[in-house]
Parts: C-alpha cells; structure tokens; sequence
C-alpha cells in the first residue's frame, strides 16, 4: 500500500508487487493485510527488525494460511508492522515506529500484530491476519475495538513464518464486524472436529473478573445480564485458573525457553540492536533453567486437564480479554511492563491449554476500548465464532 495512502502507519513501506487471489469465493471483495512474518511471493519478511529485514530474500511463496485467504478470494493490500521479533504486548517498535490505534490515538494499539489491528480498525483492510503468541491478536483486538481470535493451537498451518514460541505459536485475524469475522472463520477454519452444543453453557469466570479494572468490569457485569436474558442463560460462576501467579510462569518459562530456541543463534551470531524490552526478554529465555522448563510444563498439562474438565464438550468461558484499555503511548517502559504482567495473567489461559479464544468489542472507559473473551473447548473454533456474533448482537440490546 503507498504510504500515503496509510495515515495509521500500518504498512510496511515495501515496493508493491502483485499477488494473484482467486476471482470468486467465500471471502470475495474482502481485503486482507498480513503481518510481517509471514511469507508473501514478491515480499521480504522483516519480521520488524532491521537486520531480519537485511539477511531475508524476497520470497517464492506464500505462507500456506495467506494461501487460504487468497484462495478463498480475499485480496491483498500488503505487509503490516509487526513488534519486533514479535515479542511485546504493546505495539511499539523502535526500529520501524507504531502504529497509530484508530480507535485511542493517544494509547498503543498493542502487538505484536500491531499493524494488522491499526490497518484494520483504520478501515485499510477488511481482514488483518495477525500471530497469536500471548496475546498478539487477542489484546490488540481488545485495545482497537475489533473482534479478534486465538484459534486452537495447531488448527490452523503456520509454515513459511517467523517463529517465537512453537508450543504456543498461532494464526488468527481481525475484522470490524461480527458479521465478516463469522465469514472468515467460515471460510479459513472449516467445520469443527468438535463443534459445541447447540445451547451452549455460558461460565463467568469470576476470578478473572477480579483482575480486571472495576469501570470496565461494571460496564461488562451489565453486558453479560443482557446476554443472560436475550441469549443463553449464564450458568453461574466458576474459578478458571487455580493459581494465576503459578499460570503466570509457566507461561513465561515456556515462552522464555522456545523464543530463545527460535531466535537465540540469530541474536548471538549478528548481535543485532534490540528494541526497549526485547533484548531483556530473550535474554531472560535464555538463562530460564530445565528445572523450570519442566515445572513449566508439568503446570501447563495440569491446567489443561482442569479447563478441559470445566468445559466439557458445551461450556464456554466469559472473562475480560485483558484488564481494561490499552496503556498510554506516554506511558515508561516500567509501566508498560507492569501492563503486560498484568495482561499475562488474562491471556495465558487460551495459551497453555491450547483452548480456542475469541475477543469482542464490549465498551469505552476513558477513551479506550475493550473487550469481553470468549474461550471454548480445543476444536470448537468456528462456533466460538459463530457464538461471538450471537454474543455481539445480545450486547447491543439496551433493556428498559
């Protein structure tokens, strides 16, 4: 896309080059940008630092999940910025810039699919497809008023793009509206291995509430009683994580452990100049011992065990998507981690246990959007979705 025609600085400044997408299909008169990880035939893959951006060659191929999109007629429009090495929750990027967030000027518009999420609340593009590591969709979703999704791990190809954390890693999207983002998960999930029930029940996760901040949380207590009357009846409260500080480290052990793996001969061998933040968190990957690696993982199967008992085959989990809106842009580098701390503790549950989460726009406070999650049980993707809009549409019903 020309960067004039770019006033959100969502795209990376490459020279265009034509991209063939199918002439009719389910995604049809749809744009899509992609994310600057992903292989795209006639692009570099910059992945948003400068030395990646100099040693990548201009790739012969698509990434197999762009294909999907093409294939099923959507229409590229070019590559977003991406944090670099796609490991921050924030959205900044000192090499190449941020994103402006359409929605909150004046606050981040989170990562690392910092691009995808700007050029899509901006109404650049129809789809943004975006990488979901902990939380690199769903909090940018959440921060821009956007519906977003962290499909099932391993649901969805991720070969030809940029590592951070196997175990964790995935592809997911974003759209304005629930009715496009019901035709991309159509189109891009297929049917469900495991589909949910056709009435659904509907958990609130209450300690998930309790970390959330009180005017967003008191803004989505009223949303879940229209729901509750207009939709499903939610069946009661639950407790989704036994102990979130020991979720919290697990997740930032096995995250730790596998970016490094994916990234740490590259760091080594050309020392390249890291962002604020980056540098410390794959230089904290890399002295995580195999004492905590193994805890980390012993951590991550139990937990997966208890949200798949809680779930079952019918149950989906409601909690906020991260604490409340996006951090300010003018906020330091110490308050942006405390942010991403806290967020950690939100979005790491989808992240161990694999589960399918998906975000929706739900209020304002302050002049910054969030969202209400949804989480469903492994495989049940494409009704999560589907249930998104349902939930979306519940929402806007104002009750007398």
């Amino acid at each position: 896309m020309p960067t004039q025609d770019d006033p959100v600085h969502a795209f990376m400044p490459y020279p265009e080059h034509p991209v063939a997408n199918a002439p009719s299909g389910p995604l049809a008169g749809l744009t899509l940008a992609v994310k600057d990880i992903f292989d795209v035939a006639g692009y570099r893959t910059g992945c948003g630092q400068p030395t990646k951006l100099a040693l990548s060659d201009v790739k012969p191929q698509n990434a197999p999940i762009v294909q999907r999109f093409l294939d099923a007629g959507a229409r590229f429009v070019g590559k977003t910025h991406t944090v670099e090495l796609a490991y921050s929750l924030n959205g900044k990027n000192n090499h190449f810039g941020t994103p402006i967030n359409p929605a909150a000027p004046d606050r981040v518009p989170g990562g690392s699919s910092s691009g995808s999420a700007a050029a899509t609340a901006g109404r650049l593009c129809d789809i943004g497809l975006g990488s979901d590591t902990g939380g690199s969709v769903r909090g940018p979703a959440s921060y821009c008023g956007l519906y977003g999704i962290r499909p099932t791990h391993g649901r969805l190809p991720l070969d030809l793009t940029m590592p951070l954390a196997a175990s964790f890693d995935t592809p997911g999207w974003f759209t304005r509206d629930e009715r496009t983002f019901e035709r991309v998960g159509a189109a891009i999930l297929g049917d469900d291995p495991h589909p949910l029930a056709g009435t659904p029940r509907l958990l609130k996760a209450e300690d998930c509430f309790g970390l959330a901040e009180d005017a967003p949380v008191r803004q989505l207590e009223t949303l879940l009683g229209r729901i509750d009357r207009m939709l499903h009846p939610i069946n009661g409260t639950t407790v989704a994580a036994p102990d979130f500080d020991a979720l919290y480290w697990a997740f930032r052990w096995l995250q730790g452990v596998e970016s490094w793996q994916s990234h740490g001969a590259f760091i080594t061998a050309f020392k390249p100049a890291l962002g604020p933040g980056i540098g410390e968190r794959f230089e904290y990957g890399r002295t995580v011992t195999e004492k905590d690696a193994t805890e980390g993982r012993s951590i991550r199967e139990s937990f997966r065990r208890h949200l798949g008992l809680l779930l079952g085959a019918d149950g989906v989990l409601m909690l906020p998507t991260v604490p409340g809106p996006a951090p300010l842009l003018a906020a330091d580098e110490a308050a942006l981690e405390t942010s991403r701390a806290q967020s950690l503790r939100l979005l790491c549950l989808s992240g161990l246990s694999g589960f399918p989460q998906v975000s929706i726009p739900a209020g304002e406070h302050e002049g910054g959007p969030f969202g209400l999650s949804l989480i469903g049980p492994a495989g049940s993707d494409l009704s999560l979705v589907r249930l998104a809009g349902e939930v979306a549409r519940a929402m806007a019903v104002k009750i007398a």
